[in-house]
Parts: C-alpha cells; structure tokens; sequence
C-alpha cells in the first residue's frame, strides 16, 4: 500500500511541479514556520545555505508570502506582543529591525503592545520593591528602563507617580 505524502508536501493542483531541489526548500522552510512565524530576512538567512540560488529561494519565499504563510506584519505583530510586558518602545523597534522588518510593518504593530508608561510602570514594580531612595538609587533604577528600551517619558511618569504615592 502506497503512503501518501502529507497535506503540505502535496502539490497544489493550479501550481505547475517544482523541483525536487525547490520542494525540499519549500518543506524546510515550512518547518521552520511551523515552529513560530520568522521574518523573511529572518527564514531567508537560515536557507540560505540550503537553496541552490538565490533565485530559487526568492521565489520559493515569493510563493510563501503569496500563501499567506510568511508575513513580517504577523510575525511583527506577535514579536511585539510577546515581548512587550517586558521592553519598551525603542528596544522592541530596534530588534525588529534587526530581524530585517520594514519600519512601515514595526508602525502598524507598535500600537499593540499597549500603553508605554503602564508597561513601564509593571517593569518597574516587578524590579523594585520600593522607590529610589537616594539620587543613586534613582538613577540605578532610570538606566535600567531606559536599557530595556523605554521612553524618557515613559519613566519620568513611573517616578512622578512613585514620588505621588511615597507622599502621601
């Protein structure tokens, strides 16, 4: 009895046939996907080693994005998401960038991640269990947001609103 071959592997009907070389891409590039989503600068630097040409991974990519099965808006999306409870703005732009994401795709997911000063605030409760007490606590405590990649206003409100609340 002859096995067949999983839904993925199938070729689909209204495709010519790729070759064997294209297709094992296609099936590597697929299994990288199923784990997360992958930027395409992303999946395409870790095929790169595998594809005969950068022709053929182009368009192997070209035909994943076609599919709506590779998308940097989504895999933005979600990288901001998942990262946001714990770095700020600039931190969460900067390694999307990195991870080779159009500034146009980082703008239109920023706004998911939420309010930069209440993540700010979280990160800073989670930290530190009571207000600076003296001027180099309170630095100690500045540089350390700021290095998680948030706003200088974003922390100014976090230690208005913890000298607010030492007050009273």
């Amino acid at each position: 009895m002859k096995r067949q071959a999983p839904l993925f592997l199938s070729r689909p009907s209204r495709h010519r046939r790729m070759p064997d070389s294209t297709q094992a891409l296609r099936v590597a590039a697929l299994r990288l996907l199923t784990r997360r989503d992958h930027s395409r600068a992303e999946l395409e630097s870790k095929l790169a080693e595998q594809a005969e040409s950068g022709e053929q991974l182009a368009s192997v990519l070209e035909r994943l994005q076609d599919e709506r099965l590779l998308s940097d808006q989504r895999f933005a999306s979600q990288r901001i998401v998942s990262r946001a409870k714990r770095y700020g703005n600039a931190r969460l732009k900067q390694e999307l960038r990195q991870q080779g994401v159009s500034d146009e795709d980082i703008v239109a997911a920023l706004p998911e991640a939420g309010d930069e000063a209440e993540r700010c605030r979280s990160v800073w409760a989670r930290k530190f269990s009571r207000p600076p007490q003296t001027a180099e606590e309170r630095a100690k405590q500045m540089r350390f947001l700021q290095y998680r990649g948030f706003s200088g206003d974003a922390i100014q409100q976090v230690f208005r609103r913890s000298n607010h609340g030492a007050e009273e």
